[in-house]
């Protein structure tokens, strides 16, 4: 029952996500705009606390259910993993000294550059914007032809459902980067299941710890009914279950079930610990996630306070000659290049709504590009789909 949930949650928030990014009208958005707003990264970016506590509290309860149900591009890992030849047949490996180090590193990756106000490594490596650029570079001009060819024969038969829209490849990093991380995105998932999830995404490693740690309920394994079979290890998409010892690894969990189901002798249950943990290295490291957490908890709460007082009056400079623009044009709800570059992960959600394709993606990030179309001054759109912030709404 708890997989069938999963599931269905899981395959709502990847066609929703999918949808936002192929639909040019903007219409999806206006019913399923939010399913990119509780997306980890963008809720980060765009300081919206309630979304990112509700998302840490959730881990604490339910484990990396975040990873499986919510997170688009770990749906797509999952999709691309049921193609292996041997259904889920994976591995266990035991995570080598230099992942665990890795792990360490990501998260000061995905914590300290957030604490700055700065987005860094984290928009090229954040799950959902990697997904968006996937949809849209790649697959969003296979559905505008899609949508033309509808548009083509409905028009000889009198019918106007459909119009016709222009497929223009806009940015060719863009294109070579979205292209790379479909690559390597189904590389992974294909050998190893959840392995990108697992050693590379920082928000995996972020509430990888926390779930390892803090979450109340895991998959759990009674030793005393195991048959030693090794069904559930073969199933398990994240290759995190050590038949030899019955252990589940905490950290590289995603809360998918598929042990609980495939296991014949039930004996792996989806409950609270029965005894208290250890004290030892591993309470320290508690405390330290609890401290960093509280950290990136605060850093956001006061961001998101700056940005209803401005704390002072502006300086008076001496007037200038004005000078060549150095910095691209960026949209009107931006406020600046800075606010823009910082909170901008560059998925292009904007820039798959801009109706009048002004928007174009500038290696990561999308600026205002006026050799196809005008900026129509009645349209809001960009403002209105933007989950990070970066364009505030108009």
């Amino acid at each position: 029952m708890l997989k069938k949930i999963r599931v269905i949650l899981a395959l709502f928030f990847f066609i929703a996500v999918a949808a936002l990014f192929l639909d040019f009208t903007g219409t999806v958005h206006a019913y399923l705009g939010w399913c990119a707003r509780v997306q980890l990264v963008p809720a980060l970016l765009a300081t919206q606390l309630a979304i990112v506590l509700g998302i840490i509290f959730l881990t604490l309860i339910l484990g990396r259910v975040y990873c499986s149900a919510i997170c688009p591009l770990g749906v797509f890992q999952d999709i691309i993993s049921r193609l292996r030849l041997k259904k889920n047949r994976f591995s266990y490996r035991p995570p080598r000294k230099a992942l665990v180090v890795l792990r360490y590193v990501l998260i000061a990756v995905f914590i300290l550059p957030l604490l700055f106000g700065k987005g860094g490594l984290v928009n090229l490596l954040d799950p959902y914007s990697m997904f968006g650029r996937m949809v849209s570079q790649i697959f969003g001009p296979v559905y505008k032809y899609g949508n033309n060819l509808l548009a083509y024969f409905a028009e000889r038969a009198d019918s106007y459902a459909f119009y016709t829209t222009d497929i223009w490849l806009r940015g060719s990093t863009m294109l070579v980067l979205a292209i790379l991380t479909f690559v390597a995105v189904v590389s992974f998932a294909y050998k190893s299941g959840r392995g990108y999830c697992n050693s590379i995404c920082p928000v995996g490693a972020f509430l990888g710890l926390i779930s390892k740690y803090y979450s109340l309920l895991k998959p759990r394994i009674d030793k005393e009914k195991c048959k030693h079979c090794g069904i559930c290890a073969k199933n398990c998409k994240a290759g995190c279950i050590d038949p030899s010892t019955l252990e589940i690894d905490g950290f590289r969990c995603v809360a998918c079930f598929n042990c609980i189901e495939s296991c014949p002798s039930g004996s792996i249950k989806y409950t609270s610990p029965k005894l208290p943990d250890k004290l030892s290295a591993e309470g320290q490291t508690r405390r330290g996630i609890m401290v960093g957490t509280a950290l990136l908890a605060s850093s956001f709460a006061t961001r998101a306070a700056a940005n209803e007082f401005d704390g002072g009056l502006a300086r008076l400079e001496d007037k200038k000659a004005p000078q060549q623009r150095t910095k691209p044009i960026v949209p009107a709800g931006a406020i600046s290049w800075k606010n823009f570059h910082d909170r901008c992960t560059g998925c292009s959600l904007c820039v798959s709504v801009c109706p009048n394709q002004v928007l174009s993606p500038l290696k990561t990030k999308p600026i205002m590009f006026f050799e196809r179309g005008y900026c129509r001054p009645e349209c809001v759109k960009c403002s209105e789909v933007c989950p990070t912030g970066a364009i505030s709404p108009i």
